[in-house]
């Protein structure tokens, strides 16, 4: 009776809650230092995981120059060479476009501050312009005063620009081997695993696909997002509407927060640049086409790959931005849809074989006089087929001997 005494002081409910409130401790303890490892190589960390993000943007490239029969380390090197290309024309034409169009810029900023001056002064407020220039003089002054916290901003930008530049080569060696040898490189993490390494293997399969999937319909949506708005602010005739379409593409990688971001900027512009009815059309427009994409683009290009809630997908770019800025909010989403996909993996067990069926010949009932192996079947031209009872054609019959109920030979010796 000893040993049943302190089971029934506590409730079986209150001792399964205890036990997983342990084991949810535990894995907390775990996640925290991990986390806290994470933050500690933030260096190391944020270049490994954008190489992965385009390896695999890019590896649709290169695995099609290696089924052309291209080695693997030319097929690398043109993918690299033409992710670089693209990157180069991108930002050329944005900083052609920008010093082009900034002077164009600043003179229709100035314009239609004057002209809602004169609205101000004017209109129904019927405000004084000593009241106004009350209101520039004090912005003035404010930003007189950020200006030494400015100034120490980019002083240590300029400190950590050595960091930045060695963070871009981590990255660039990163993308180029996993590129060459992301098969070998998998293989031999796979060896460390033992047993374990066939369900380690599906996940790490699933996670892929997912990061795949995930990154190239993310890329696809958001260049048919950056592609509409740049010819929308084309069409307006604002300034500067490569840069800021440039800046809705890289914005729309960030769920919820970047486009968020990115059409507050391209409204501003507009505003300062075309006056308030163009800014309202802008505005309508972008509401329209996000609507378009969250509705259409993305259950049609993305599909299952990242079926989050909007909740979560908020919680996880503010843990994201929390542990490293704009580069861990963009990377957030991603990586918690792969642990998404890869967990369910690691926990089922493999398939179990298929049971042999009544058409094969088990090894122990098939085996020969010395047991050698499984009896080879007579060839068809040879002995005939057997038949529903077990028949055989004549010559097949002569050394077919005796035989059971299931039609298998049947040792006589």
């Amino acid at each position: 009776m000893l040993p049943d005494r302190p089971t029934k002081l506590v409730p079986p409910a209150l001792a399964k809650m205890a036990a997983w409130c342990v084991c949810l401790i535990l894995v907390g303890v775990v996640v925290y230092f991990f986390a806290l490892i994470i933050a500690r190589l933030t260096f190391v960390a944020l270049p490994v995981a954008i190489a992965l993000l385009l390896t695999a943007l890019l590896f649709p490239l290169t695995n099609s120059l290696r089924q052309a029969g291209m080695r693997p380390i030319y097929a690398t090197w043109i993918t690299m060479l033409v992710a670089l290309a693209v990157l180069v024309g991108t930002g050329w034409l944005v900083g052609a476009r920008a010093s082009d169009e900034f002077p164009n810029l600043v003179q229709q900023v100035q314009a239609t501050a004057r002209s809602v001056q004169d609205w101000l002064i004017t209109g129904p407020l019927h405000l004084k312009e000593a009241q106004i220039t009350g209101y520039v003089d004090e912005i003035a002054k404010l930003v007189n005063q950020q200006r030494t916290a400015i100034t120490g901003t980019v002083l240590s930008a300029g400190a950590v620009a050595f960091e930045v530049l060695a963070s871009i080569v981590l990255l660039l060696f990163v993308t180029f081997f996993l590129l060459k040898d992301g098969d070998r490189i998998w293989a031999w993490v796979l060896r460390g695993f033992g047993e374990v390494a066939p369900r380690v293997d599906r996940a790490g399969r699933a996670a892929w696909a997912t990061l795949s999937h995930y990154v190239q319909g993310t890329v696809a949506v958001a260049a048919v997002h950056g592609l509409i708005m740049g010819i929308v602010l084309a069409g307006m005739g604002v300034p500067l509407w490569a840069p800021l379409a440039v800046l809705i593409f890289f914005a729309s990688f960030i769920p919820i927060v970047g486009i968020f971001f990115a059409g507050t900027v391209a409204t501003l512009v507009t505003l300062g640049a075309k006056g308030l009815v163009y800014a309202l059309i802008f505005l309508g427009i972008l509401i329209v086409e996000q609507q378009l994409e969250n509705h259409v683009l993305q259950p049609l290009i993305v599909g299952r790959a990242l079926n989050f809630h909007p909740l979560a997908i908020i919680l996880v770019l503010a843990i994201g931005g929390i542990l490293a800025g704009i580069a861990g909010a963009a990377v957030a989403v991603p990586v918690a849809a792969v642990i998404y996909r890869a967990l369910p993996e690691l926990r089922h067990k493999p398939p179990a074989l298929p049971p042999p069926s009544h058409h094969e010949v088990p090894p122990d009932e098939g085996s020969g006089e010395e047991g050698g192996g499984p009896r080879e079947a007579p060839p068809q031209g040879d002995a005939g087929e057997a038949g529903p009872q077990g028949e055989t054609g004549e010559r097949g019959g002569e050394n077919a001997g005796p035989r059971r109920e299931d039609g298998r030979g049947v040792d006589t010796e």
